[in-house]
Formats: C-alpha cells, sequence, structure tokens
C-alpha cells in the first residue's frame, strides 16, 4: 500500500500536481517473469506477483495489452503477469473498456486478521473490448490478490 502512495507521491511532486489529484494507472504487460522484462520504467514501478480470483487472463497478441476473460478449468487463482503502475491526475482516467477491480492482502475480503483492512486499492484492468459489460465481473466477483493462500 505505501509502495502504490509513493508512486502517486513521487509523480505528483515531480509535476507540481496535488497529491489529492491523482489516481493510479495499470497496464498488465505480456511478461509473466520480473527477469524478462528489460526495459526500466522512469514513471511508477512494476508489481508481480498478483493473482486473479473469478476469472482469466488472456495475453495480448502483437503488443497489445492482454484482457479479462472466463476462467480456465482447473485453473481458480491465475497469475497475472507483472504489472506496470503508474500515477496520473483523475480527469486522464480512461474508463471504456477497463473494469474497475479491488485488490486485497489475501482471498479473505473485509476485515482481515485482527480487524486490520484487508482491501488494498481498485486497479483498472482491461475487458475484451470497450463495449464489454463490466457488470459481468462485478457479478462474478472478479478480485486481484497479493498474497493467495
Amino acid at each position: 500500500m505505501s509502495y502504490l502512495t509513493a508512486i502517486m507521491q513521487v509523480t505528483a511532486r515531480k509535476g507540481g500536481l496535488p497529491l489529492d489529484d491523482m489516481c493510479l494507472r495499470t497496464e498488465v504487460l505480456n511478461v509473466y517473469e520480473p527477469e524478462d522484462q528489460t526495459e526500466t520504467t522512469e514513471n511508477g514501478g512494476y508489481i508481480y506477483g498478483l493473482s486473479l480470483e473469478g476469472a482469466g487472463w488472456e495475453l495480448g497478441r502483437n503488443g497489445e495489452q492482454g484482457y479479462l476473460c472466463e476462467m480456465l478449468l482447473k485453473e481458480l487463482s491465475p497469475t497475472l503477469p507483472l504489472v506496470h503502475v503508474t500515477a496520473i491526475r483523475k480527469g486522464e482516467r480512461v474508463t471504456a473498456g477497463f473494469y474497475y477491480c479491488p485488490v486485497y492482502f489475501v482471498t479473505q475480503r473485509g476485515q482481515g486478521i485482527n480487524n486490520i483492512p484487508n482491501f488494498v486499492t481498485f486497479f483498472d484492468v482491461a475487458m475484451e473490448s470497450e463495449d464489454t459489460d463490466d457488470k459481468y465481473w462485478i457479478l462474478s466477483g472478479v478480485s486481484l490478490f497479493f498474497a493467495p493462500e
């Protein structure tokens, strides 16, 4: 959680922007292992090891970003590829074609152990097209987790 806040703080300071006007933007890359990502980033940072629940992930082709898809049989918590997280102004956030996906520490949603909140933030996760209705993924309970059990 502090890592994500730091990304927003650094971006806000660099651009002389108010922190309250910042939000996170996520781009899921087509790379599963951090060692395979040869390019470094000047803005934001990379996160790996997130697991997905309630959906599957289809890798993008020809440099395009992947997207949510139906769950594959016997794959209950697929691992998401490397995620590039940056901070942008709230007014620049694109919502068409993205599912506003909740991110939790562990799969026990709501209050965690010793009443410590388990919810972290929301990530914008790409859907197959801009016409896809995000209500389908909401009703499926699609979420991301940092530490799956």
